[in-house]
């Protein structure tokens, strides 16, 4: 007997032991940066020119890089250790790091990048998953996970990332900040390791518009021009389709801030699938090229796969050979793409070159000098950590149908945060034509603020409508309790005065009924608590005091119970039984 006993408390020790683990390791722990950065530097501006010189125009501001642009003196790490243990430390600085320097601004250090910066999660087994500071139970997306966290956290006014197929505009849509993808070609891609060398751009996250107003024209060296405002505002119908929460969400913001700003017959509708099916014929031909399938594909689900061929064929041009030499322990998503046989024809390659060629001339032609393409910047909302939901067909389709249209056509897009949907931020995508990107900036620069209020707003509504239908459906379901309650089903009604509470847990009508219940079947101690409660929200709750008085009586706290009785008599005075009840405890008990 005394053995079995041993032996049961050991086996509760291991149980607990192992609970303990469990919950140590599922604990995320927040590092002091967010786990943003991978290594910090300081490289500083020139000093200020002495006046009547202009200061630079960055001068104040500190900006860190993903860790694929190439700084002195340091090893590009492309977010995997064995490839910063084959390299060597960069003999020179980027040279869009070196022009935001020269610019006035501080670079403070270098950040996370998913591995091989070749996924859009955000999540690197091997220097871990940086914190998401918008929404900490999801991933920050990717590649440049780190660069957005550095941003949404404070740690820097704005950073640099590169973007292939949603590299800056995922994060800065999971993190909440704004995300500029420039148009291709218009930054100098010297000193960064490419991805895609067709699709890469480098991008840029800020948190404040004045920062993108700011820092955009160094990065893109552009001159001063008159700002212009658009004449015509698109939205892709079809794209907004797209969205797991609901369209007006999103497009009812960019709807109200066009009507303040231009007027509501500068907004159109555009159907994006018809439209690049006619304008883009070279996407049919890699569909009968390439697609072996019975089923048809639509035309951004197509361009999606292109866009995924196109970087799969250029980054194993690059890499594979140190990828075969080094034989890394690559992370298992990111391995099966990579090893994953490739069979691309001349004649294939020719035909994702001609639809990158298309794609421009079609976006191109649609926005011409005054347009803006209103899309999503993504159709999900940022997944939980470690969730399998990223790899699901429907997601990797969506999200890069969205993410194609700039990097196939070459074209500008800003992704700018419009507030939180279930406690996860929301976001929305403004494109202009090549070329067209401090066109693109001033309109984000009109508009930003008014996107804000109107999301704000819009969130607020929501949260009310859903308030009311939640209290409606609470007293529905209370209803159903007072049925039951005549009824004489007294446990039917307790479940619906339950679910009553849990809709709506702030009515005293609600606990002071299931009370009433629970002294039907002699649960007084629940009857006190609940008459406990509904006196704490309605001190006037005669019916409260009542029943809490009676289950007192009957828990043998009589004293207590009087005084219930005689509370209640005080609130109404003609109240016949609490009077005859406060009388008949106080003969009883004199």
């Amino acid at each position: 007997m005394a053995s079995h006993a041993a032996n049961l408390w050991v086996l509760l020790g291991l149980g607990l032991a192992g609970i303990l683990l469990m919950t140590k390791r599922l604990k995320k722990t927040i590092k002091a940066d967010f786990g943003a950065f991978i290594q910090k530097l300081e490289l500083l501006p020139p000093p200020q020119p002495a006046p009547p010189k202009a200061p630079h125009p960055l001068a104040g501001l500190t900006f860190a890089v993903s860790d694929i642009f190439d700084i002195e003196g340091y090893v590009t790490g492309f977010g995997h250790p064995d490839w910063e243990k084959t390299h060597e430390a960069s003999s020179h600085t980027s040279s869009v790091v070196l022009s935001l320097v020269e610019g006035g601004a501080t670079c403070v250090g270098k950040t996370i990048v998913d591995e091989l910066a070749y996924s859009i999660h955000g999540e690197n087994k091997h220097y871990s998953t940086p914190t998401n500071p918008s929404a900490p139970a999801c991933i920050p997306g990717g590649s440049s996970s780190g660069a957005a966290v550095a941003v949404a956290a404070n740690f820097v006014d704005f950073s640099l990332g590169i973007d292939t197929l949603g590299g800056v505009r995922v994060p800065a849509a999971f993190c909440g900040v704004i995300g500029f993808r420039p148009s291709y070609g218009v930054v100098s891609h010297t000193g960064i390791i490419p991805v895609s060398s067709s699709l890469d751009t480098v991008g840029l996250f800020a948190k404040d518009p004045n920062i993108l107003r700011r820092v955009g024209p160094v990065l893109l060296q552009l001159p001063f021009l008159v700002q212009r405002n658009p004449r015509k505002i698109l939205l892709a119908d079809d794209c907004f389709q797209l969205l797991k929460i609901p369209m007006d969400r999103v497009s009812q913001v960019v709807i109200n801030s066009t009507e303040k700003h231009f007027g509501r017959q500068l907004l159109k509708h555009e159907n994006l699938e018809n439209y690049f099916s006619s304008k883009v014929p070279s996407l049919k031909e890699f569909y009968s090229e390439k697609i072996n399938c019975g089923s048809k594909i639509s035309s951004i689900s197509l361009l999606a796969n292109v866009a995924q061929f196109l970087q799969r064929y250029e980054f194993k041009c690059v890499h594979e050979e140190w990828i075969k030499s080094e034989k890394p322990g690559l992370d298992s998503a990111v391995s099966a793409q990579i090893n994953e046989t490739l069979d691309m024809t001349d004649r294939e390659i020719e035909i994702c070159k001609s639809i990158r060629n298309e794609m421009g001339l079609a976006v191109d032609s649609l926005l011409k000098d005054d347009g803006i393409l209103v899309i999503p910047t993504t159709a999900y909302l940022p997944p939980k950590l470690g969730s399998k939901e990223v790899f699901s067909e429907d997601y990797q389709n969506c999200m890069f149908s969205l993410l194609s249209i700039a990097s196939m056509s070459g074209c500008c897009q800003v992704t700018l945060p419009l507030g939180y949907h279930d406690k996860c931020p929301v976001s929305v995508s403004f494109i202009a034509r090549r070329g067209g990107d401090r066109f693109l900036l001033d309109t984000v620069q009109t508009m930003y603020s008014s996107l804000q209020e109107y999301a704000d707003t819009i969130s607020k509504s929501k949260l009310l409508r859903k308030a009311v239908n939640q209290e409606h459906s609470a007293d529905v379901a209370k209803e159903k309790g007072n049925q039951a309650y005549k009824d004489k089903q007294w446990q039917k009604a307790i479940g619906f005065y339950t679910e009553a509470i849990k809709l709506s847990g702030n009515n005293a009508t609600y606990y002071g009924n299931r009370a009433a219940a629970y002294l039907e079947l002699g649960s007084f101690l629940q009857a006190e608590a609940d008459c406990t409660k509904a006196i704490n929200l309605d001190k006037k709750n005669v019916k409260a005091y009542l029943r809490r008085g009676t289950a007192r009586e009957m828990l043998g706290y009589y004293k207590e119970a009087i005084e219930d009785f005689r509370y209640a008599l005080v609130l109404e005075p003609t109240n016949k039984r609490a009077a005859l009840s406060a009388e008949r405890l106080r003969k009883l008990f004199q």
